[in-house]
């Protein structure tokens, strides 16, 4: 009879006598990442091998990380539960002279604020495959959130409302694969370097009202399970929406798409509108899906677009749209889904009506 029993020593295995093979090695035990000579410049939390509960225990507080960026400090944690709300309006104003070490197109970025004081968030803010409990949010109306690092929140889970509502990013801004389940608003963003929302899940409402990208962004794959508003933005360089997903309504209307738009095989389920857009360069909806009522009246395409093989379950709107050339809607040379259908059904038409003739002969 075959057993399977082994014996741990001193980190290896002590086969039984009857000659099996080592069982498997115990789970790791929750650790703690300890980097040397950061403790001045950075607020450093890495976890691995943890269990929720051990996570919990461990918990990282929002007094903690405020007291971290109002000393000037970074922020880097993986792995963690962060517990508490975390409100950036809380920082201390700084005055927009005091703030050393700007390049010259970030003094640009800065003195174009047209504010005497902002809220400084000086070093890296980066929280990584982590799960946020409370709320991180500006609750600001006026003034901004000037994120002189980059800021990285990749594979976080955001339980309630992540609000970075008037913060100016200085540096790239990475939320790939990020889960926002509540709300997530980002209105009049400044964003100044690369930014990257790949395949994050946005939740009951995203916001995204008169920001600014001046730097190529990408939204790959990302979802959007509620209201997703993309109102007056302007995407100064090359925007992907790709393969995004679409659940609920849509607008885009009022924002300028400068440099290349690509919705390619993006699903839109519900109403989408880009009501007075201006593509300025090429726009690709190639294989997109819009299942609702799709408006692009009194947009502007100067440059190529492109609807090849695009399914639309209702008539789109183009009404006082601009097109290259002057057409009317972008099926003018190519024949919209609905003009293929129609001529398919009257070549079928016509082929059963002859077959019909040959027999009655």
């Amino acid at each position: 009879m075959w057993f399977r029993s082994s014996f741990v020593v001193a980190g290896g295995c002590l086969p039984p006598l009857i000659g099996l093979l080592c069982a498997s090695p115990l789970p790791a035990a929750c650790t703690e990442e300890s980097i040397a000579g950061t403790a001045e410049q950075m607020f450093v939390r890495h976890l691995t091998g943890c269990s929720e509960q051990e996570q919990t225990a461990r918990a990282v507080t929002a007094e903690e990380l405020l007291a971290a960026l109002n000393s000037g400090k970074g922020v880097d944690l993986a792995g963690v539960v962060v517990s508490g709300d975390l409100r950036l309006d809380e920082l201390t104003p700084v005055p927009v002279d005091a703030i050393l070490g700007l390049s010259a197109d970030e003094r640009n970025a800065v003195s174009g604020l047209n504010v005497r004081e902002v809220r400084l968030v000086s070093g890296p803010l980066s929280i990584r495959d982590s799960v946020v409990k409370g709320t991180i949010s500006t609750g600001i109306k006026e003034g901004y959130v000037l994120m002189r690092g980059p800021v990285i929140l990749t594979g976080t889970v955001f339980e309630h409302l992540l609000d970075l509502s008037r913060c100016v990013f200085l540096g790239p801004v990475d939320l790939s694969k990020a889960v926002i389940l509540r709300e997530g608003f980002f209105v009049h963003g400044r964003f100044t370097g690369q930014a990257r929302f790949a395949q994050t899940a946005f939740g009951v409402h995203s916001r995204f009202f008169r920001s600014v990208f001046a730097e190529p962004v990408t939204y790959v794959q990302a979802e959007f399970n509620g209201l997703a508003e993309f109102l007056e933005v302007t995407f100064q360089k090359d925007v992907d929406f790709s393969q995004a997903t679409f659940k609920m309504g849509t607008g885009f209307s009022g924002s300028e798409f400068l440099k290349r738009a690509d919705f390619s095989e993006a699903v839109f389920e519900r109403e989408a509108f880009f009501l007075f857009s201006m593509f300025g360069e090429d726009a690709s909806f190639r294989q997109a899906t819009f299942r609702s009522v799709a408006d692009f009246s009194d947009s502007q395409f100067k440059g190529s677009e492109d609807f090849t093989n695009t399914r639309f379950e209702k008539q789109p709107q183009f009404t006082r749209a601009q097109l290259v050339g002057g057409r009317s809607t972008p099926f003018q040379a190519r024949g919209s889904i609905f003009q293929l259908a129609f001529t398919a059904v009257l070549l079928l038409f016509a082929a059963a009506l002859v077959a019909y003739l040959i027999r009655a002969r």
